[in-house]
C-alpha cells in the first residue's frame, strides 16, 4: 500500500492522456508535492488523508505549459492607456486622450495592442494621436507587437524624418513624398523609438512580472517559456524568484540579435550561469530566441514567392539565411535550445536549414529546436519538422478566420499559400507539437486555444464553416499539446505533464471533462 497522502482528489474524471472517459481514474493521492497513487490505490487512501477535494463530477488534468509567452510585456499592458478591444480608430483615439488626460505627468504616452485593421492595410496616421497629445510622445504597439503608431513627437525625438533611411530590420511607412506617415513596422524601425524612450524602472518590471505571473497561475499554468529576454528581463525574473513569489516556473529565451550575436555569446553563457545559481529552481534560461522574420499582416514575414498584393517584396527577413545558420549552430555547440520565430514559408524554411546545419556541424543530440508559430509552412518542408526533431510550438488561438486573417493577412497571401496556414494536425501526424499563447499578442486563456484547435472557428457564436478543417485535432491532442508537449519541448516530460505516480502535482481541476463538452463551450 501507498504511503500515507497529504492530499487526495476524488469523485472526478482524472486525466489520461491515452483513456477514455468511461474508463478514466476517479481518484487522485498526493504527497510532499509529488503524485503518489491514482485510481483505486488512491480511492483507498482517502479515508487516512491529510485533505479530500471533492471534484465535483469535474475533470483532473495535468497543469498547463505555455511553450511561448511574454509575461513582462503582460504585465506591462496593464499600466498603459487600454488600446485592446476597440472597434474603430475614434474608439483608440478617444482611449489615448483619457489615459493622457488622467496621467498629465507622465512623460510618454502608451499603449499595447491595439487592433491593425481598424486602419486602412494596417496604416495609422501620427495625425490622428496628435490630436489628443500634441505635446509630449505617444507610442503605440498594435497586437502582433511588430507594429507601432506614433504621433509627430515621437517621431522627431527619434529621428525620423523625410530623409531618414528605413532601417536595417525595419520599414518607416511614407506617404509618396517620402515623409513619414506614423506606422512603424518590425525591430529595426521600432528600435528607433525604444531607444529614445525612458527605462521602465526595474522595480515596475519585477512587480509586472509577479503580477503576469499570477494571472497565468490562475489560469492553470505552472511553468512558461518567456520567449524573449534582455539583461533587464534576466534581472527581473531572478528578483521575482528571490522575493518567494513568483506564481510559475519559467524558462527564459536570451534574445540574439544579427547585429551582435557573435559578441553576445558568452554573455549568454554567463546569464545562463548566473540564472542556474540564483534561479532557486524556479528559472532557468536554457533558450535563444531567433526572429526569422516578421508577420504576414505587415508585409514583413518572409515569403518564398512574392506577396500577392505586392508583387516586387518577398518580406523583410531578420537574418540573412547562412547568417542565421552560422549564429543557431553556435548557440547549439553550447548547449542551448534554439528557439525560433518564424511566420512566412521562407522563414519557416530558414530556420529549419539552420537547425540542420547545427546537426550537421555539432553531431547528435538530443537538442529539441523550437520553431514558434509556424503560420505557412510550405508543404515541403512539414516532413523536415520530425526529421530534424523540432518542436512545432503554435498558438492554437490564431488558426481562426478572424479579422486580421480575413482583412490583412489571405489577400497578401493569395488562396493558395492561404491554405497552408497553421498546419497543426499535419504537424502533430509526424512530429511534436507544444501550444502557447503569445500573451499579451492574444488572450492567455487556454481553454480557448482549446476549443479553436478543436473547431478552428470563433468563438463568438456566428455561424460559419470551420477555417481549414482539415487542421482540427482532437480535444485529446489538443490538451496533451498544453501539457505534455509543453513539457517535453522543456526538455521536463519526466516531471509533469502526465498524472503518474513521480510526477509534480501541478494540477488543474476543470467544471466538466473537456472530452463530454461541446468544444465551443470549452472557454465556459
Amino acid at each position: 500500500m501507498t504511503r500515507a497522502a497529504d492530499l487526495v482528489f476524488r469523485n472526478g474524471v482524472v486525466w489520461d492522456h491515452a483513456g477514455t472517459p468511461g474508463r478514466a481514474p476517479r481518484a487522485l493521492a498526493v504527497s510532499g508535492g509529488r503524485i503518489v497513487a491514482v485510481g483505486a490505490d488512491a480511492e483507498a487512501l482517502a479515508a487516512i488523508a491529510g485533505e479530500v477535494v471533492d471534484l465535483a463530477g469535474g475533470a483532473l488534468l495535468p497543469s498547463f505549459g505555455d511553450g511561448h509567452v511574454h509575461p513582462i510585456f503582460g504585465g506591462l499592458g496593464q499600466r498603459f492607456a487600454d488600446v485592446r478591444n476597440k472597434s474603430s480608430v475614434a474608439e483608440l483615439v478617444d482611449s489615448v486622450a483619457r489615459w493622457a488626460a488622467e496621467h498629465p505627468d507622465e512623460p510618454w504616452v502608451r499603449g499595447d495592442g491595439y487592433d491593425p485593421t481598424l486602419a486602412p492595410g494596417g496604416v495609422f496616421e501620427a495625425a490622428w494621436l496628435d490630436a489628443v497629445v500634441p505635446d509630449r510622445p505617444a507610442w503605440l504597439r498594435a497586437s502582433d507587437f511588430h507594429t507601432a503608431w506614433v504621433n509627430t513627437v515621437a517621431l522627431e525625438m527619434a529621428g525620423i524624418g523625410t530623409g531618414t533611411p528605413d532601417p536595417d530590420g525595419g520599414e518607416i511607412v511614407r506617404r509618396p513624398d517620402g515623409s513619414p506617415v506614423g506606422t512603424l513596422r518590425e525591430w529595426g524601425a521600432l528600435h528607433l523609438v525604444e531607444a529614445v524612450a525612458p527605462r521602465i524602472p526595474a522595480g515596475v518590471l519585477v512587480d509586472c512580472l509577479l503580477q503576469a505571473a499570477r494571472h497565468l497561475a490562475s489560469l492553470g499554468f505552472t511553468w512558461v517559456q518567456d520567449a524573449m529576454v534582455q539583461a533587464d528581463g534576466v534581472d527581473a525574473w531572478l528578483a521575482a524568484a528571490a522575493s518567494g513569489g513568483l506564481a510559475v516556473r519559467g524558462n527564459l529565451a536570451l534574445l540574439a540579435s544579427p547585429e551582435t550575436w557573435r559578441a553576445d555569446l558568452d554573455r549568454f553563457v554567463a546569464q545562463r550561469d548566473r540564472v542556474a545559481r540564483e534561479g532557486r529552481g524556479v528559472v532557468s534560461a536554457n533558450s535563444v530566441k531567433f526572429f526569422a522574420d516578421g508577420v504576414i499582416e505587415a508585409g514583413t514575414g518572409a515569403l518564398l514567392e512574392p506577396y500577392d498584393d505586392c508583387p516586387h517584396s518577398h518580406g523583410l527577413p531578420n537574418w540573412d539565411w547562412p547568417e542565421l545558420a552560422e549564429a543557431v549552430a553556435a548557440v547549439d555547440a553550447l548547449g542551448f535550445q534554439p528557439h525560433i520565430h518564424a511566420i512566412g514559408d521562407a522563414g519557416v524554411r530558414g530556420a529549419l536549414d539552420a537547425f540542420a546545419v547545427a546537426e550537421q556541424r555539432n553531431g547528435p543530440r538530443d537538442r529539441r529546436p523550437v520553431i514558434a508559430h509556424a503560420h505557412v509552412v510550405d508543404p515541403a518542408d512539414r516532413p523536415r519538422f520530425a526529421e530534424l526533431g523540432v518542436v512545432a510550438n503554435f498558438e492554437p488561438l490564431w488558426a481562426r478566420p478572424e479579422p486580421l486573417i480575413t482583412e490583412l493577412t489571405e489577400p497578401r497571401l493569395g488562396p493558395t499559400r492561404s491554405g497552408y496556414q497553421y498546419p497543426i494536425a499535419s504537424l502533430l501526424r509526424s512530429g511534436r507539437v507544444s501550444f502557447g499563447t503569445d500573451w499579451p499578442v492574444t488572450s492567455p486563456d487556454p481553454r480557448a486555444g482549446l476549443a479553436v484547435a478543436v473547431t478552428r472557428r470563433l468563438l463568438d457564436g456566428s455561424p460559419h464553416d470551420p477555417w481549414l478543417p482539415e487542421e482540427r485535432i482532437t480535444i485529446q491532442e489538443a490538451v496533451a499539446a498544453y501539457t505534455r508537449g509543453v513539457a517535453y519541448q522543456a526538455f521536463e516530460e519526466s516531471a509533469w505533464g502526465d498524472l503518474v505516480p513521480g510526477a509534480r502535482a501541478d494540477l488543474v481541476h476543470l467544471g466538466a471533462d473537456p472530452r463530454g463538452t461541446d468544444p465551443l463551450d470549452l472557454p465556459k
